[in-house]
Formats: structure tokens, sequence, C-alpha cells
């Protein structure tokens, strides 16, 4: 059976109906499967019952491609990248969403009734109000429905519900649309673009680093890696983990400060002088370490001069405050930050070495899945379908780079 799906994800055949006729009239699986004819539900089975050996056939195709000395650079490329469930974005409900069809239907009930109470009052045919009557009832059934969905949306962690696949998730994809989807994180080889490790997970890729990372140090067994990521993993904590495992780690950083909108100052015009430990803002006023703070459970030192910012002509531009001065906060770390920041600088094609690198596996294995990608819902199936299409883009990597008749004598020992 594992032959079976292995030899179906290579030639992009997943559905279990389509493996089955294939069974009937393909000379390739003929000879595989030794003539054997398994129907589509018992295919079907094996791939919903069998996750876990699934999972631990591509972990232990991975220590093969080591074993074989394919990852000696140790340069790794992390992304996600959104692939769509089986779940349409109407029947994904959030509260806002739950609440103006609510007030929709109750508009739509009061505008029925206060029609059918003007008929009333004319000579109209009883079929004519009947059918008025037949809607109402309608509506009124779907309000209830509407009204029970609002409860579980509003009682679930994520304010979410998707009713076809419920582990599904509504995120935005490229160009910021909205689309029901599990967000898959990888992990490539940037020599030989091999996927090394990857998790289905249901958020966006914040707070998914450190995660990601300890997976690719535990296939490598080593932590002497280096990771590139772009800046929508970029998480000071994060970071600080990674690197304290002993590996490199290059993330840039976006700009989400709000201040240009509001017409002041950004945090990126002071300048900290490391060894002073002290800002120099852009009215050239020295801002000297004030105290400590705690602000969601960082570790922060306060900076400002109150008498500085007091007399400063430039006020209005750093500040819209009337009495308290501009603060800076650091974090007690953010030296670390700031020597990675620096690596990055000197470190050329950052971005074009990560987005060659990790965007060719994501679109191979989306071509191969189609226009419906996944045909499973639920989460752990989810993860066993993404499994063998990760099986078999590496094995088929693999039969480029070093050929079958080397490979097969590689899995034979």
């Amino acid at each position: 059976m594992l032959k079976l799906y292995i030899s179906g994800y290579l030639n992009r055949i997943q559905s279990s109906r389509r493996l089955e006729k294939e069974t009937h009239r393909n000379v390739e699986l003929m000879w595989l499967l030794e003539r054997l004819q398994p129907d589509f539900k018992t295919i079907a089975d094996f791939r919903k019952d069998n996750g876990k050996g699934i999972k631990n056939t591509c972990v232990r195709f991975v220590q093969l491609c080591r074993e074989m000395n394919m990852f000696t650079d140790a340069v790794v490329a992390i992304d996600g990248s959104k692939f769509k469930a089986v779940n349409n974005k109407q029947k994904t409900y959030t509260p806002k969403k739950a609440r103006d069809l609510i007030e929709r239907f109750e508009a739509s009930i009061a505008h029925y009734l206060s029609v059918l109470a003007d008929k009333d009052k004319q000579e109209t045919s009883d079929e004519d109000v009947t059918v008025m009557q037949e809607k109402i009832a309608w509506m009124k059934k779907r309000l209830a429905e509407l009204a029970d969905l609002e409860i579980r949306v509003n009682a679930h962690p994520d304010k979410q519900l998707s009713l076809t696949d419920p582990d599904s998730r509504l995120m935005k994809t490229s160009g910021m649309m909205l689309k029901v989807c599990y967000n898959v994180q990888s992990a490539v080889d940037t020599t030989h673009h091999l996927i090394i490790s990857h998790e289905v997970t249901q958020t966006s890729d914040r707070g998914q680093l450190h995660l990601v990372a300890s997976k690719v140090q535990e296939a490598l067994q080593t932590t002497d890696i280096t990771f590139m990521a772009d800046n929508g993993y970029y998480s000071r904590e994060d970071i600080k983990n990674v690197l304290d495992t002993g590996s490199e780690i290059l993330v840039p950083k976006g700009d989400t400060s709000g201040s240009a909108k509001a017409g002041i100052f950004n945090k990126s015009l002071f300048k900290y002088n490391k060894e002073k430990d002290e800002y120099t803002c852009p009215a050239c006023n020295i801002l000297p370490y004030r105290r400590d703070a705690m602000d969601k459970g960082f570790k922060l030192r306060i900076y400002a001069d109150h008498f500085a910012c007091r007399d400063c002509t430039i006020r209005s531009k750093c500040t819209r405050s009337s009495y308290e001065p501009r603060k800076m906060r650091r974090w007690m770390h953010e030296d670390v930050i700031d020597d990675m920041h620096q690596r990055l600088k000197n470190t050329r094609n950052t971005s074009l070495i990560r987005k060659q690198t990790v965007e060719h596996p994501f679109g191979t294995i989306k071509m191969w899945m189609g226009a419906t990608h996944y045909l499973t819902k639920r989460l752990k199936n989810v993860s066993t379908e993404t499994n063998l299409h990760v099986l078999a883009f590496n094995l088929k990597r693999m039969m480029t780079i070093k050929g079958t008749v080397q490979l097969r004598h590689a899995i034979t020992q």
C-alpha cells in the first residue's frame, strides 16, 4: 500500500478512487503490487489509519539523505505557505460575519411581515400569502441556526468556525486575500533543495521559527546550522532561543511601527550607543538609561530625558504627549538582535537565496496537488497527506541528483 501511494504521489495521482483505477490499467502498478487490486476504501483507509508510519517513513528518508552527506553545508531556508483546505469560505464564520447575517435576516423578516400585513388589508390570493409565510418560516429557522453559530464562534479560541473542516483556518494569502487554509512550515536545504523538516500549522508564521529550527537540528543531529527566514518570522524571543542553541540565524526586521502614520519620528531615527548605553534623538539630544520595566513578559530598559524633551524645538514631531517625554524602550537582550542585523547586512543576497530555495518545493507540490490542493479533512489527515507529498518530492529530487541506481543501493544497505 505504501508503494502504491508513493507511486501515485510521484505521478500526481492522490485520489484513492483514481489509484484504484490505476491498479486495473497501469502496467507499472500491476508489476509493483504483484497484481493486487485493492478497492478505493481500502486505499483511503490505509492513508487514514497509518499516519504515524507514513510520517516515520518521511523522517527516515531525510535521515538516509543525511547519511549520504546531502546536508554538509547546513544552510537552511525556512518559510510557510498557505495550502487550501476542503472548506469553502462561505462555510467559515467569524463573530462579525455571524452578527451581520443575523441582522440581515432580522431585517428581511421584518420586511416580509410588513408586506404581509399590507396584503391582509388588500384582496390577495391565499397562494401569495402562503408563499410569503413559508419564506418567513424558513428565515426564522435559519435565524435560529445563525444564533447558535454565533454562540459557537464566540466560544471558539480562535474566534473562527469552519463547518466542513473544523481544523482549517481563515488566513491571509498573497494579495491580502482571505482563504480557508492550512499554513505549512518547511525548512529546505539551500544546496540541493531537499525538504529537511515540515509541519502543518493553523496559525501565521510568527512564533514558528524556534519550533521549525529545533526540528531541523533534530533531523540533522547538529546545531552547526545557518537559518534564513523572512520578516514574517521576526520574533526577538524566537531569534534568541535559536541563537542560544548554537545555530546562526538571519531574519530581517519589518517596520511595524505606527509612528509614521501618527506623524512622529520613527524609532529607527534614534541611534543607540552601545559603549555609553544611551540613545541620541533626531534633535541630537542624549537619552540616558532611567529604569527597568516589564511589558508582555519582556524586561525592558527605559531611556528618556525629561528636560531635553521639555525644551526641544521639534517636540511636536517626536511625541503627541503634552507632558510625557519621548521614551525609548530597549529589550535587555537587544544586543543579540543588533549583532544579527549586522551579520545580515554583511551577508549578500540572503533574500534572493531564501526565495530561490524554499519557493521551489512549494511551487512543485502545489502543481502536483492541482487547484483543489488538499483532498482530506482535519489536521491529522492533512498532515499525513503533506507527509506523502514531501516524501514524493524528496524522492524525486534524490533520483535526479544521485540517480536511481545509487539511491536504490543506498536504500537497500
